[in-house]
Formats: C-alpha cells, structure tokens, sequence
C-alpha cells in the first residue's frame, strides 16, 4: 500500500517538477525547459533569478532578515516612500499576500466609517466572478459558492452585485453601506476588465454617497497591464488599494495602500504583522520597483504586450474550432477557449508552454514583464502547435 501524502490535498498539481528558472523559462528536475508563460499566477514579475533582485536579497541576507514593528524599519519607509511618490496614496502597510492586503483594505475602509461616526458603516459592496483571496473575509468578499462551502456562515458585511451593472450598484447602496471594492480587470474570474466608463461611475458614485473606492490590484498591479497600475488606463483614482504578487518579483510581499484620509481611522493598536514589511521582503520589493520604474521599461511591457495580443487575434482567426476569443490587458491575457479550457491548457503544456486557468473557460497567460518580443513569439509558435495538435486529435476522431 502506498504511503499517504504529508501535504494536504488542497492542490490538484501538474505532475512537473521545476529545479531552477531563468528569466522567462522553468527548468524540470530532468532538464526539460518549459516557456513560463504563467510566472506563478502572475507573481514573477521581473523573471526568474532576476540578478539585480537575488543580489538585493543577499545583500540584505547578511545583514538582518527579520525585524519586529516593534520598532522603525528603514527599509519599510524607503519603499513606503518610492510608493506613494508614484502613486495616489499617502500612506502603506505591508503584508506578506495579496489576502491580507486585503484584509487590511477592508478594515481601513470599516475603520475609517467607524472614526467617522458611522459604526453601522461596514458593508462593501462586491462583484459576482471577483476572486480577492481564501481567508474568512476574502472569500465571502469574493462570494464563489465553491470557496465558501463548507466553511460556517459567510462573514457578514459583503454586497454582491453582477459585474458591470452600475443600476445594481446604486440599488446595493444603503446607510450600512461602507464602501465598494472591484479589481480593474478580473483574473480568476475570466480576465474580464471594468470598462474605464464603469470605473468613473463607481468613483462618482462613492464621491456622492461618502463611500471609499477599494481596488484589488494584486494581480493587475506593478506593471502587469502596461501601466504602474491598472487603474491608471481609467484615470480612477482609489482611496485604498491591495497590492501584491508582482511587487515582489516571487518573494511573499504585499501592501495596502491608502490616502491619509481614508487612513485616518487606523491609529496604533488597530491593526499589526508579525512579518509584514521585514528587511528580505522590503529589499527584494525595491529592487523589483529598481526595475519596473526604470526609463522606459512600462513602454516596452505594453510594445511587447501588442506584439503578443495582435498574434494572439491571429491564433483565433485561424483556429475557431479551438479560441473563441482573446480579452485582458497589457500582460494579463486570456484566451477563452471554444472547447473545454482543460483541454487546451494540456495541449499547451505539452507544447512546454505554461499558462493558468481562470474562469468562463479561460486560461490566463501571464509572462513576466520581462518577456521579449522574441519570447513571445515563442511562445505563440508554441500556442498554435498546441491548437493544430487539437484540430488534428479532432480530424483523427472523425475519420
């Protein structure tokens, strides 16, 4: 009888074993090269063993690792300040994941109603297909029935209404009404972007009714659509936004950001993390921002990014019977397949391709931002192998 697994059964895994990576591409433990075109669920933003970023983390490795809150974190206030110098925020509080950045989005929005006068103010309104982690909290902000199973009661104080319906919205505001909070495009849930028309009128309507905009921006954020951050191509501006994934290039790092505003009701005691804003975490995040803000570097993401889309659309063109539809932006694509999506991503795999599923039969392809143009079309020689494999399976069958 074989010996039960010590790992818990949570991950139905690929049975690929990668040793090593370089920039865009993961090698197997028997040397097989696979083109990393899911770089960790969107997560190594800058490539794998990136040297400027594994020279940062051994700088800081012999230096200190870990530091208590208890006491100033100069790292922590270096990259606080790179942040907010390049973004709309005042204030950061660093995590170690995009969940709990959005814990703490979620409890700044709440405390600052509370410290307003508002206690009853602690609803947020949310998005059905919106995904924002698997905490308690997160996954009753996410409201996906299959995450919430089994689990007790949903925790209380999530609206959901359908994406995009800006009626629903305003018909889901009432005086318990804390504030709403969206991602700019959907990942998990199809790679379906807010138009930048539903984008201004959450804003306006937040404006109207005292609400505070809450952007997940955990895997748009950092570069990933072309933009710092996804945001940007609406001119929406958040009062608290998540952020992780990418800014840590694959070590654990996120962030609230948030204006002093809607700060205000998080004073000492309120909120706090063992290991959130640590000296490795804060030097690998400054090294990633060395890169990502460098001259021209978002331009040449969003170059890259229409080289990779316009094949894309060509893929489709040629293979109806296997793409139905290319959608996302920037480096957060998705390719809704016109079979089942399980199928393709096989196919693709076995072209040693890597990409990740989403929802509405989507897979995600989500290089890191380093790609080239060269890779990229690399990586779609490899896509179309895996569509004609699919198309020829299918001609065998009927035959």
């Amino acid at each position: 009888m074989a010996e039960a697994a010590p790992l818990y059964d949570t991950y139905s895994r690929a049975p690929l074993r990668f040793e090593r990576g370089e920039g865009v591409w993961l090698i197997t433990e028997s040397g097989e090269r696979y083109l990393d075109f899911g770089a960790g669920v969107a997560v190594t933003s800058v490539g794998h063993s990136n040297p400027h970023v594994v020279g940062a983390l051994k700088e800081q490795a012999d230096k200190v690792w870990h530091l208590s809150n208890i006491y100033e974190i100069p790292g922590q206030e270096r990259l606080a300040k790179r942040l907010t110098d390049a973004t709309f925020a005042d204030k950061v509080f660093f995590t170690n994941s995009g969940a709990e950045a959005l814990e703490c989005a979620i409890k700044t929005a709440r405390r600052y109603q509370y410290s307003k006068g508002h206690p009853e103010r602690f609803h947020i309104i949310t998005f059905e297909g919106a995904f924002h982690g698997r905490t308690l909290a997160t996954i009753a902000a996410g409201g996906q029935e299959k995450y919430l199973e089994g689990f007790g009661p949903k925790a209380p104080g999530f609206d959901q209404v359908a994406f995009g319906d800006i009626e629903a919205v305003r018909a889901a505001i009432t005086d318990a009404t804390a504030g709403i909070l969206i991602e700019p495009v959907q990942g998990e849930g199809g790679v379906r972007p807010a138009t930048p028309e539903f984008m201004k009128a959450l804003r306006q309507i937040c404006d109207e009714n005292g609400l505070l905009l809450i952007l997940d921006e955990v895997q748009t954020g950092v570069g990933r659509t072309g933009r710092l951050f996804a945001h940007e191509w609406s001119g929406v501006t958040p009062d608290i936004m998540a952020v992780a994934k990418g800014i840590g290039g694959g070590f654990p790092l996120g962030a609230c950001l948030a204006t002093a505003e809607a700060a205000s009701g998080m004073k000492a005691g309120t909120h706090g993390s063992t290991y959130g804003g640590n000296p490795l975490a804060m030097a690998v995040g400054s090294a990633v921002l060395d890169i990502i803000l460098a001259d021209g570097f978002l331009q040449q993401v969003r170059d890259v990014a229409l080289v990779f889309r316009q094949g894309l659309a060509s893929l489709k063109d040629r293979y109806p019977d296997v793409i139905e539809d290319i959608r996302g932006e920037g480096l957060l694509l998705g390719v809704k397949a016109a079979i089942p999506s399980a199928e393709l991503l096989q196919a693709i795999r076995a072209a040693h391709l890597l990409g990740v599923p989403a929802g509405d039969n989507v897979i995600r392809l989500l290089p890191p931002l380093v790609v080239t143009a060269e890779e990229a079309r690399e990586g779609l020689a490899r896509i179309e192998r895996a569509a004609e494999s699919i198309r020829a399976s299918k001609v065998k069958k009927t035959a």
